[in-house]
């Protein structure tokens, strides 16, 4: 496929808005349109993007001919359902985190899209972050040696939803960005949260990730938390990382930290016992890397066009969303048991 691109995009919510600035201004596509239930949202767009057309009517869109892609940013209880007629319809999809509610639901959007020979793409933005695609730089190259354990904080004060939990909003984000630095899945999940403000939906959640190899990562969502923290730290045997989205002029700051385990059999002799080894604490620079940063959703959605352009797979393809799927999938069952660890097929 050449040329430009025609795009609708379906919601114009919380997120919409940004999703349609961006095509908007997005060289090699042409947003033609978006859909909503609600006329003040219609409205909005009317009044910031007087080119755009607008409608009530999902179907109607569906049925164009002269529409490539449909950009699917409604509640995460409808992905599914939406994704799933955009792909049948023989459209191209980018579809907001998370790809669906179920790894089911996930594996039956990428068939459909593999037979339709279709892009099926997640708005995993935060694989589009410049200081994220710098983290993976030091984990790729060694930098911070064997990864021991992440841990995260994704915490504000509201915004509270009623369609899904806390960890349903916020966590795709950081389980996508800790299986992207570390290349793998965990083997068993387990989850504790707790309800304060609306029955059955946690405000609250700690999650814990478990992988084949013995690293940890441990994640912690609110949105009853008084900062908003978005932050991560990845603690490795030679160096030490903290990603501080938050962070105006240090996203990225390397800790060159440690303990060096240092052999003395070489100064004393061979003897077996604790006195084989000693521990050092390394305390060396801190620096923060040089880093230049576009708008992640610039990028993403760039990305979108340029995968459909020229068929190429995207870094946030449909088998990358049934990987955070299947991670928040284990974790919601653990809540409902408790915290017990729930294994990941």
């Amino acid at each position: 496929m050449s040329g430009t691109i025609t795009v609708a995009v379906l919601g114009c919510g919380y997120w919409g808005p940004n999703i349609i600035r961006n095509f908007h201004q997005l060289p090699g596509a042409h947003l033609l349109s978006v859909c909503d239930l609600r006329q003040d949202r219609l409205d909005y767009v009317k009044e910031h993007f007087p080119n755009v057309e607008t409608t009530l009517e999902v179907e109607s869109l569906l049925a164009r001919t002269d529409i490539d892609a449909f950009v699917v940013t409604t509640p995460a209880d409808n992905h599914f359902s939406l994704t799933k007629r955009v792909l049948e319809a023989d459209k191209h999809v980018l579809v907001e985190k998370p790809l669906a509610l179920t790894s089911d639901e996930c594996r039956e959007l990428i068939e459909l899209a593999e037979s339709k020979g279709k892009t099926l793409m997640v708005g995993h933005t935060f694989l589009y972050n410049a200081a994220v695609r710098k983290l993976k730089q030091f984990v790729d190259n060694n930098e911070l040696g064997d990864i021991y354990y992440v841990y995260s904080s994704r915490l504000n004060l509201g915004r509270i939803r009623s369609d899904i939990n806390a960890m349903w909003n916020f966590a795709p984000h950081d389980v996508s960005i800790i299986l992207y630095l570390v290349g793998q899945e965990p083997v068993s999940v387990s989850a504790k949260g707790q309800s304060y403000i609306q029955p059955g939906i946690e405000d609250v959640v700690f999650m814990h990730l478990d992988f084949d190899d013995g690293m940890k990562a441990m994640i912690h969502i609110s949105w009853l938390d008084p900062n908003k923290v978005r932050r991560m730290t990845v603690v490795g045997s030679k160096k030490m990382v903290v990603y501080d989205d938050v962070s105006r002029d240090a996203k990225i700051v390397v800790y060159d930290k440690g303990i060096d385990k240092i052999n003395i059999n070489e100064s004393f002799g061979e003897f077996e016992g604790f006195g084989e080894f000693q521990l050092r604490l390394r305390a060396g620079d801190m620096f923060i890397p040089e880093i230049d940063f576009v708008e992640p959703l610039k990028v993403e959605c760039s990305h979108f066009i340029d995968c459909i352009v020229n068929g190429k797979k995207p870094l946030t393809d449909g088998e990358e969303g049934l990987r955070g799927v299947k991670v928040l999938e284990a974790a919601q069952q653990s809540l409902k048991h408790d915290g017990a660890a729930v294994k990941i097929s």
